[in-house]
């Protein structure tokens, strides 16, 4: 029986389609006229824009990375990506087949490895960078270990053609959890890899069954699931995160921004961006007793933004 607590937070998100527009169109032109060079100071701005505008218990989040410490992982970043790929093409010049399987073999171990890297890099910027009332929060994993366990649960991924995908992506996400702080609070995920892949079989066959019209229930289960199962800990109080998203609310969310994003030939991608956070924080309960004012600076500072860097290029989003 699903156990409700009698103290709700929640956090708000106030920022509003025109404001992101007009640092959207600036960050574009810029972006433009450097040769995408001005990019990490166009995602620092937008990135600054957002946390100023969400809001818990009356306070603002603060985002403080800035340009310069992504232009440097950027650079960084760019740099790994042109060994990479400069190893692969310079087999391929040779045309070698023994030097060009040796090459591809490098490639994509590389990449594989790129991938728990970005992740690890990425949330220990975003967390050390992240603060709400000068409390920063903080991510206190292992490379060496993280990187075992990412590269155990591709392998068995693999061997199980993709089956054992729905227990990886719960262990990453415990792991992640295990190790995320806020000052001196703590967190973990409580997901079972069984009942993940049985959502997500469940919800691909009944979509493919309904030719689409289940997968709204499918998003919001998964979406429901990942937050459901998060906990936060203050000393001996616990906290549950609690979704009340509805598959209604998901078609509603889904069709308009995808009207708007393409009515507007993407000049709309703001207002679609707000319309996003409003749902994500609007439908996430916090229950459970919490002392804001007990809350304690616990994390250290952390500026190397190659890692935040990596996970965009190769397309990964925050756990």
């Amino acid at each position: 029986m699903e156990q409700h607590y009698d103290q709700q937070r929640q956090v708000t998100f106030h920022g509003k389609g025109p404001g992101l527009f007009g640092i959207y169109i600036i960050n574009i032109l810029l972006t433009i006229v450097t040769l995408g060079l001005y990019y990490p100071w166009a995602k620092a701005a937008i990135l600054k824009y957002l946390y100023a505008e969400t809001e818990f218990e009356q306070s603002r989040f603060t985002f403080h990375g800035t340009g310069r410490e992504m232009f440097l992982g950027f650079i960084k970043a760019i740099g790994i990506f042109i060994v990479l790929y400069g190893v692969l093409l310079t087999a391929a010049w040779y045309k070698d087949t023994t030097l060009l399987v040796i090459a591809l073999i490098f490639f994509y171990g590389g990449f594989l490895l790129l991938i728990p890297v970005a992740i690890h890099g990425s949330m220990r910027y975003r967390m050390s960078r992240s603060s709400w009332r000068g409390i920063h929060f903080g991510y206190r994993g292992e490379l060496k270990e993280f990187v075992q366990m990412f590269v155990i649960g591709s392998v068995l991924t693999l061997c199980t053609f993709g089956i054992y995908s729905f227990w990886f992506i719960i262990d990453i996400r415990k792991y992640i959890f295990k190790h995320l702080r806020f000052g001196n609070l703590t967190f973990a995920y409580v997901g079972k890899g069984d009942t993940f892949a049985w959502l997500n079989v469940k919800g691909y066959l009944l979509s493919l069954f309904t030719l689409g019209i289940y997968s709204f229930w499918y998003v919001k289960n998964l979406f429901n699931y990942y937050i459901n199962n998060i906990r936060m800990y203050q000393g001996e109080n616990r906290l549950v995160f609690r979704s009340t998203a509805t598959a209604g609310g998901y078609f509603i969310l889904i069709a308009g921004n995808l009207l708007i994003i393409v009515l507007t030939l993407g000049l709309g991608t703001p207002w679609a961006i707000v319309r996003a956070l409003n749902f994500v924080f609007s439908n996430i309960v916090i229950e459970g007793p919490l002392d804001v004012d007990a809350i304690q600076q616990t994390e250290e500072n952390y500026t190397d933004a190659t890692g935040e860097d990596l996970a965009d290029m190769i397309d990964i989003g925050l756990v």
